[in-house]
C-alpha cells in the first residue's frame, strides 16, 4: 500500500502545485476523483461506467453531478486496458498511462485515445548486458515475470547477451495467474535445478498482479547477485520480509532529479490536512496506533506532529519512485494541454463575439498529441511515442546491512544517448556486495583461460562453457580467454609461457662457437700436418720410396689435400655471397683434383707393374706421363659443371628460421640442388673408378706397391660420402653445415692417412728400408716367400 499511496501523494502534490501557479491555468482549478479498477471479470467495467455516467446503474446516461472528468490517468496493465479501452474509446475519452512504457499500446492501433507518459525503456536489456560486460559476468540466469512485456524483455536480453557472448545459465518464468499465486508458484522455485550462475537478472513487470511480489521475495534463492529493474525494487521495499539476502542488489532505475518540495509535502501530509482522504486516515490508524472516535469517522489519540517521514523505509519511502514521477508529469501534461486548449477556445471566442466557453473531452486530443514541455526538473516531456527519447538509468546499489538499513546508493549511470563505450559508468568502490563478500563476485561457467591457452568449447554445452588448451608450438595467446592462438612471425618465437613472441637471435657457424672452434682447429691442424708431409717428401725426394710412385703426383695430391683441409674455413663465419659461391666451387674443384690425382697414381701403379717387355705400348704410356693428363681432364669437366651451376642458379645467402628454436640461422642455400648433386655425383664417379682400379691392382707384387693403400684410402673416402648424404638430408641448420665440414675433413684425412702415413713411417722410423740395399733385400725376401 505504501507505493500506491506515494503515487496518490505525488498526484495531489502536482494538482496543488499547478493550482498555485499564476502562469499555468490562471483562474482555473484542477479537481480530481479516484477510482479503483478491480481485477475481476465482473467488476472491471464498474469504474469506467461510473466515470462516464456518474452512476453505475444506467449506461449512456448522465446524472448525479454537474460536471464530469475530462481526462483519465491510469496505470492499468495491457490486459485491463484491452477490456476497458474499447468502452472509453467509444467516447474518445483521453487516457494517460503512468506505468512503464509499453510499445504495444500504440503499435496495435486499438487505442488512439491513450497516451503514455513514461519514457521509452527499450534499452533496459542493453544497459543490463553492458553491466554484465563491465564485471565480466558471462554466465547469467534470468528470472522474468510472465506477460507480454516480460516476454519482450526476454527476447531483447537474450539477443543482447548473444551479441556480446554472454550465456544464459537458466530461465525461470514467474507465473502471475491466481493459480500460481495459490500454490504452484512456490513449488516452481523450490524444486528448480541448482545452477552454478552467481548472477541473475530479475525483470519484474509492475503491471502483473501485485500480490505475487511477496512470493518473489519469499521463495527466490537469495545467494546470488541480483540485477533488477526499479519496479521490482519499488514493490519489494514495501514488504515486511527479510531483505538481508538481497543486500548488494543492483537496480536499474529511470533517471530523474528530485522534485523540489515533494519531500516536505509528504512530511506535512496528515489526516487533518486531507480529512476526505480515507486512505490516509487508515494508514495513520495502522502505523501510528491511533484510535477511532465514537462516531468512527475520525481519529484520536494520535502522536502529535506525526509524519510519514517518521516511518522506517520498509514501511514508507519518501523518495519519489519512477511511477510517482510519471504521475507528476502526467498531471502537468494535462494542465499544459488544457491551458493550450483554453487559449485556443478564447481566441475562437474573440472571433465569435464572445460567446460562452464550452468544450468536450474529445477536443483535448490535438493538444495532448502535440504537447511538449520541460518538467520542473528540466526533463523533456511529450506524449508522442515517435518523439520520445530513450530513458537514462541510474544504477542503484541496495544496501541492507545492517538489516533494516534499506539504503539505495547511486553507483553508476547508463545513458543510451552517449557514444559507444561511454554509455555505462560505474563506481565499483561504492558497491557493497552480499554479506561477507569483499571482492567483485564472479559468474562464469568455466574459469578464464590464462595467456598461453586457448578456449575449446565443450561439446553440447553453451559457448561460455569451455576447456583450456595450451597453444601449439610457436603459437601464443597474449590475453585472457583467447579464442585462437596466434602464430609468431618467422623472425620471432614463442616464449616458454607461450604468451609473447620473442625476437629470434641471429646465429651461424661462428668461430666463437665450440663446434666452430673445433672444426676450424681441426682443419688448420690437418693443413699444417699436410704441409709437413709435403716438406718431408720434398726433403727426401731422391729416396726410392718417394720416387717409386711418381713424386710429382704425390706433390700434387699433397697440395690438393692442403686446400681440401683449408676449404672448411669457408663454411665457418658469417656467410656472404662470395663465401657461399666459393664454398661449393672450391670444394668441388680441389676434391676433383685430389681424387683424379689418386686415380692417376692408381693407373700409374697398374701400368708400372704391367710393363714386362720394352717397346710395348703400355711402356710408352708410362714413359710419356700419360696418366698425368687425367688430372686436368677430370678437373676441366668439374669446372664445366660448376660453371653451369654458377651461371644458372648459384648458391646465395639464406635464412633458416625453423631448424633451431629461438634462432634465425644465416646459411648458404645451394641454389640448384640438381647442379649440387651433379657435382657430388661426378666426384663420386671418380672416387668409385679410382677404388675399382686400385682394388684390381691390390695384389701386384713389388716393393713400395701402394695399390693397397690407394684402395683402402678410396674405400674410406667413399664410405664417408655415402654416409654423408642421408645424414646431410636429415640435418638442419648449423648441424647440416657441420656435417658437410666434417665429411670434408674426414674424407681428406682418410686420403692423407691411408696413402702417406705408411711412407712417412718408413722415411722417419725405418730409413734403412728407404735405400737401394734395403730395396734389394726386400725384393729378395719377397721372391723367397713367393717360391
Amino acid at each position: 500500500m505504501n507505493t500506491n499511496y506515494l503515487n496518490v501523494l505525488a498526484f495531489i502534490f502536482a494538482i496543488e502545485e499547478i493550482n498555485r501557479n499564476l502562469h499555468l491555468l490562471p483562474n482555473v482549478s484542477l479537481g480530481y476523483e479516484f477510482y479503483n479498477f478491480l481485477h475481476g471479470h465482473w467488476w472491471i467495467m464498474e469504474s469506467p461506467l461510473t466515470l462516464l455516467t456518474g452512476q453505475s446503474e444506467i449506461p449512456n446516461y448522465t446524472c448525479g453531478r454537474g460536471s464530469k472528468a475530462i481526462v483519465l490517468l491510469l496505470g492499468t496493465p495491457w490486459a485491463t486496458a484491452a477490456q476497458i479501452g474499447p468502452l472509453l474509446e467509444l467516447y474518445k475519452f483521453p487516457q494517460l498511462t503512468f506505468g512503464s512504457f509499453n510499445p504495444n499500446l500504440k503499435d496495435s492501433g486499438q487505442f488512439p485515445s491513450l497516451y503514455q507518459v513514461a519514457s521509452k525503456d527499450t534499452t533496459l536489456a542493453l544497459g543490463m548486458v553492458s553491466l554484465m560486460l563491465h564485471f565480466t559476468w558471462t554466465w547469467v540466469g534470468l528470472v522474468i515475470t510472465e506477460g507480454q512485456k516480460g516476454l519482450q524483455f526476454l527476447s531483447d536480453v537474450r539477443a543482447e547477451m548473444g551479441r556480446n557472448r554472454i550465456c544464459v545459465a537458466f530461465v525461470k518464468m514467474i507465473e502471475v495467474t491466481l493459480r500460481a499465486f495459490f500454490g504452484n508458484f512456490q513449488y516452481n522455485f523450490q524444486t528448480r535445478e541448482i545452477s552454478p550462475a552467481n548472477v541473475a537478472i530479475i525483470y519484474y513487470d509492475s503491471e502483473s498482479l501485485s500480490d505475487v511480489n511477496f512470493h518473489i521475495g519469499g521463495y527466490l534463492v537469495t545467494w546470488r547477485v541480483w540485477v533488477t529493474n526499479s519496479q521490482w525494487h519499488a514493490d519489494m521495499m514495501g514488504r515486511n520480509f527479510i531483505l538481508d539476502s538481497f543486500h548488494g542488489t543492483l537496480i536499474f532505475s529511470n533517471h530523474h532529479e528530485e522534485i523540489p518540495g515533494f519531500k516536505n509535502f509528504v512530511q506535512r501530509a496528515n489526516p487533518s490536512r486531507y480529512p476526505e482522504n480515507n486512505f490516509l486516515s487508515l494508514y495513520w490508524f495502522k502505523n501510528f496506533h491511533c484510535s477511532l472516535s465514537d462516531s468512527g469517522c475520525s481519529l484520536r489519540s494520535c502522536p502529535p506532529n506525526a509524519s510519514l517521514a517518521w516511518l522506517p523505509v520498509n514501511h514508507f519511502d519518501t523518495a519519489m519512485s519512477d511511477v510517482s514521477y510519471n504521475i507528476y508529469n502526467a498531471v502537468y501534461a494535462v494542465a499544459h494541454a488544457f491551458h493550450e486548449m483554453i487559449l485556443h477556445i478564447a481566441q475562437i471566442q474573440s472571433m465569435n463575439n464572445g460567446e460562452g466557453m464550452a468544450f468536450s473531452h474529445w477536443q483535448l486530443h490535438p493538444f495532448l498529441k502535440n504537447i511538449h514541455f520541460n518538467s520542473t526538473t528540466g526533463d523533456q516531456v511529450n506524449l508522442d511515442d515517435k518523439r520520445k527519447l530513450e530513458t537514462e538509468y541510474d544504477i542503484l546499489n541496495f544496501q541492507n546491512f545492517p538489516e533494516g538499513l534499506r539504503l539505495r546508493v547511486k553507483v553508476g549511470k547508463f545513458s543510451p544517448h552517449a557514444s559507444h563505450g561511454q554509455r555505462l559508468s560505474v563506481s565499483d568502490h561504492l558497491i557493497e556486495w552480499a554479506t561477507e563478500v569483499t571482492e567483485i563476485p564472479q559468474s562464469v561457467c568455466s574459469e578464464s583461460c590464462d595467456p598461453g591457452f586457448r578456449k575449446v568449447t565443450q561439446e553440447g554445452k553453451a559457448a561460455c562453457c569451455f576447456d583450456c588448451s595450451p597453444c601449439s608450438e610457436n603459437e601464443i595467446a597474449n590475453f585472457t580467454d583467447a579464442e585462437q592462438c596466434i602464430k609468431c612471425p618467422d623472425h620471432q618465437y614463442a616464449n616458454s609461457q607461450r604468451n609473447n613472441c620473442v625476437q629470434k637471435s641471429i646465429t651461424f657457424m661462428d668461430y666463437k662457437d665450440l663446434s666452430g672452434k673445433i672444426l676450424a682447429g681441426t682443419a688448420l691442424s690437418f693443413t699444417i700436418l699436410t704441409a709437413a708431409v709435403l716438406s718431408l717428401f720434398v726433403k727426401h725426394r731422391d729416396t726410392p720410396i718417394v720416387k717409386a710412385n711418381n713424386r710429382a703426383l704425390s706433390y700434387t695430391l699433397l697440395v690438393s689435400l692442403t686446400f681440401c683441409f683449408l676449404c672448411p674455413l669457408l663454411f665457418i663465419g658469417r656467410p656472404n655471397t662470395a663465401t657461399c659461391i666459393l664454398q661449393q666451387t672450391t670444394f668441388a674443384v680441389v676434391f676433383t683434383v685430389a681424387v683424379s690425382t689418386v686415380l692417376a697414381k692408381t693407373i700409374t701403379v697398374v701400368l708400372a707393374f704391367k710393363v714386362t717387355a720394352p717397346g710395348r705400348r703400355m711402356r710408352q704410356l708410362l714413359v710419356s706421363g700419360a696418366p698425368n693428363y687425367i688430372i686436368p681432364i677430370c678437373s676441366l669437366i668439374q669446372l664445366t659443371l660448376c660453371g653451369v651451376w654458377m651461371g644458372t642458379n648459384p648458391p646465395f645467402v639464406d635464412t633458416d628460421a625453423h631448424s633451431e628454436y629461438g634462432h634465425i640461422i644465416i646459411m648458404c642455400n645451394k641454389g640448384s640442388l640438381t647442379a649440387f648433386y651433379c657435382v657430388l655425383g661426378y666426384l663420386g664417379f671418380l672416387a668409385l673408378l679410382s677404388f675399382t682400379v686400385a682394388f684390381l691392382a691390390r695384389n701386384l707384387p713389388d716393393t713400395f706397391n701402394e695399390a693397397k693403400f690407394l684402395t683402402f684410402s678410396m674405400l674410406v673416402f667413399c664410405s664417408v660420402w655415402v654416409t654423408f648424404l642421408p645424414v646431410y638430408h636429415s640435418s638442419k641448420g648449423k648441424v647440416m653445415v657441420a656435417m658437410e665440414v666434417f665429411s670434408i675433413l674426414a674424407s681428406s684425412a682418410g686420403l692423407l692417412g691411408c696413402i702417406f702415413v705408411p711412407k712417412c713411417y718408413i722415411i722417419l722410423l725405418q730409413p734403412g728400408r728407404n735405400s737401394l740395399h734395403g730395396l734389394k733385400y726386400t725384393m729378395h725376401s719377397r721372391r723367397k716367400r713367393s717360391f
